[in-house]
């Protein structure tokens, strides 16, 4: 059915204000060091011409990874075309993290030369590669966020956490002149041992490791936040294709927690409330969890569209009763878990990109960090050559447009009218709206109250997989020098205007 929104700036409700750095991203710590990532997806599944196939092995799950997964050599950062798209989305927070961060040992001293690691470490982070990521976040004028690591190498389960590890991760980079400004203990610790921590561990070793990393951290590095528990999916409750029903996180760990087993044995409280979210699992893991899986004919429905905002639903009253008064981070976001799925780098996924940060947005002050930068199909840049996705201009847009003060739009959210409303990051007496029409077959009518400036996107030729998206007809794409296309809005007058199927709008009235 058709739908109509009524646009009435002047009687909008304010909510809140929200963090000016609400759009951050994560940097794989596997691409820092080199290491096992996803697998990039042919062009053909990219454009759902090709299916994605997965044959479970009798060897189990570890087989498949091994089959979905390659090397890659680590990220170069000093890249210009890297730090000249990077600097595009703007002052905000880089978190440098990832599963491969429990396992890794900080080789500073060279001590291990070649491929060798030490035992218990699965990998290993050189002075190099770490000033690497240090220059990259200080030339991009970013704020460095990091977890720390905690596997057999540094210890067992019964042996508390050393922080020898962690301090000379920190005292480097303080010394460097680009202090480490906060911090996770480990990244999702619901996993426990699958996660990399040690054979054994349980949530009554995460509260007492977690506790000693939290008061070494506020004894010698006071400016550094402390976050957490960055779980994914570790409450009791159903997160769409990812809950209970399905299996949830316990069908991929030997042993996992929920969130209230891993917040309610701590003593030191986080500055900073954390989760994870993913929509599902991607089509590599499908065959492993299949329902956990969507379809791609279901990726601009109502439920699937839903997920990210009831993610943080669900998680507020755990906020409130942990860490009461804190901002909601989601330190790793993205379509789908298992490096994201076929139509992640298309502009398919520009609609939950951007239903996330409106729905997200209108029910929390806070942060969420994309998963990746620039690491494999659900990152904002294509891996090596960094061209942008759709989902970078789509982030770029909101950065530029959207100002911190948030509305209530008013307008329930339905197929066809998801609207958010916030400031406008140019004219805070104006108001920015975001209209998503989702709909397949019907176009949405907007009545704007006064003229005001409008911005348009779709997927190039109208196809919802393209890699290629459109602003008010125009493709986004670099030019030769890899400058950014013309990005204003085209004026709009007052009166009735018609949004056309699966298009994205920015309305500024």
């Amino acid at each position: 059915m058709a739908e109509f929104v009524k646009l009435n700036p002047s009687e909008v409700k304010f909510l809140h204000e929200q963090n000016p750095d609400l759009v951050a991203y994560n940097v794989e710590f596997a691409e820092v060091t080199g290491g096992t990532f996803w697998k990039a997806y042919t062009p053909e599944q990219i454009a759902g011409t090709e299916p994605f196939i997965v044959r479970p092995s009798a060897d189990g799950i570890a087989a498949m990874y091994r089959d979905l997964m390659q090397m890659y050599p680590p990220i170069d950062l000093y890249n210009p075309k890297l730090r000249k798209l990077t600097k595009e989305l703007g002052t905000t927070w880089c978190r440098v993290s990832g599963t491969w961060a429990t396992k890794t040992y900080y080789d500073f001293d060279g001590q291990y030369p070649g491929n060798e690691v030490p035992e218990g470490y699965l990998n290993k982070l050189t002075k190099e590669q770490w000033i690497g990521v240090l220059d990259f976040v200080k030339d991009c004028n970013l704020k460095l966020k990091v977890s720390v690591a905690n596997c057999p190498g540094l210890h067992s389960a019964e042996e508390p956490w050393p922080s020898t590890e962690a301090e000379k991760l920190f005292s480097f980079s303080k010394a460097y002149g680009v202090p480490i400004l906060a911090a996770e203990f480990a990244n999702e610790p619901n996993m426990l041992e699958d996660t990399g921590f040690p054979k054994g561990y349980t949530a009554k070793h995460y509260h007492r490791d977690a506790d000693l990393f939290a008061k070494w951290l506020k004894e010698n590095y006071p400016e550094c936040l402390y976050v957490g528990t960055s779980d994914t999916g570790g409450a009791p409750v159903s997160f769409g294709k990812m809950g209970k029903e399905s299996g949830g996180v316990e069908q991929l760990a030997r042993e996992s927690a929920t969130c209230d087993e891993l917040f309610e044995g701590l003593t030191v409280p986080v500055d900073v409330f954390s989760y994870h979210y993913y929509n599902g699992l991607s089509d590599r893991l499908a065959s492993v969890m299949p329902a956990g899986h969507w379809d791609p004919s279901e990726a601009n429905g109502e439920d699937y569209l839903d997920t990210a905002p009831k993610f943080c639903r669900t998680y507020i009253p755990y906020r409130d009763k942990y860490a009461p008064g804190t901002e909601m981070w989601v330190t790793e976001s993205g379509d789908a878990g298992g490096g994201g799925d076929t139509w992640a780098s298309t502009y398919l996924d520009v609609l939950r990109t951007l239903n996330e940060l409106g729905g997200f947005s209108a029910l929390t002050k806070g942060v969420i960090f994309h998963n990746t930068l620039t690491a494999s199909d659900y990152a904002y840049l294509a891996r090596f050559v960094h061209d942008p996705r759709p989902n970078f201009f789509a982030v770029k847009l909101w950065y530029e447009l959207m100002g911190t003060d948030v509305y209530a739009s008013g307008e329930p959210v339905r197929e066809g009218a998801h609207v958010y409303v916030q400031s406008y990051k140019k004219d805070a007496s104006k108001k920015c709206y975001l209209i998503i029409n989702n709909s397949e077959t019907e176009t949405t009518t907007v009545d704007v109250p006064n003229d005001g400036l409008i911005w348009v996107l779709n997927g190039k030729d109208g196809f919802k997989r393209a890699t290629v998206m459109t602003l008010n007809g125009k493709d986004l794409v670099l030019d030769e020098e890899w400058n950014l296309p013309d990005l204003s809005g085209a004026p709009v007058a007052a009166g009735k205007h018609q949004l056309a199927p699966m298009t994205c709008t920015f309305l500024v009235v």
